[in-house]
């Protein structure tokens, strides 16, 4: 556990690194980060959410609605979790960094983790929407 969290800062602060400098990334280096960029702040929205929700649970029917809601939400954070861990172990600190040349092979992963980031950016676009709409329909 100690280790997935170590992963898990270090990847944020190389990620956070990388969106703070000027750079010599390949453009689709770039895009993939700012993706990441884009979605890595909803977190804090999300849990927020979650809590929100876990709060209205019961066995009603509204009440389930809530519990899929948050399930959905936890589903969206540990997607992200996941993609920057499994990003770090792809990449160097090197290579996302300082736009060290990417192999063959890592280019075509690069193409994977940008369609791995789109997705992941619509999860969890669309999780928050679900979950402030459900929200907003008690008020």
């Amino acid at each position: 556990m100690k280790n997935k969290i170590l992963l898990f800062v270090l990847g944020i602060l190389a990620i956070t690194t990388t969106s703070c400098k000027e750079e010599k990334d390949s453009p689709k280096m770039k895009e993939v980060l700012a993706i990441h960029d884009e979605v890595m702040p909803k977190m804090t929205e999300l849990g927020n959410l979650v809590g929100e929700l876990s709060s209205k649970e019961d066995s009603t029917a509204l009440g389930m609605q809530y519990k899929e809601a948050r399930i959905e939400l936890q589903a969206a954070h540990k997607s992200m979790m996941d993609w920057m861990q499994n990003f770090g172990n792809r990449f160097t600190p090197d290579e996302v960094l300082n736009g060290k040349e990417l192999t063959d092979q890592k280019k075509l992963w690069l193409d994977e983790e940008e369609e791995k980031v789109l997705t992941l950016r619509q999860q969890v676009n669309s999780s928050i929407e679900k979950a402030k709409k459900l929200l907003e329909q008690e008020n």
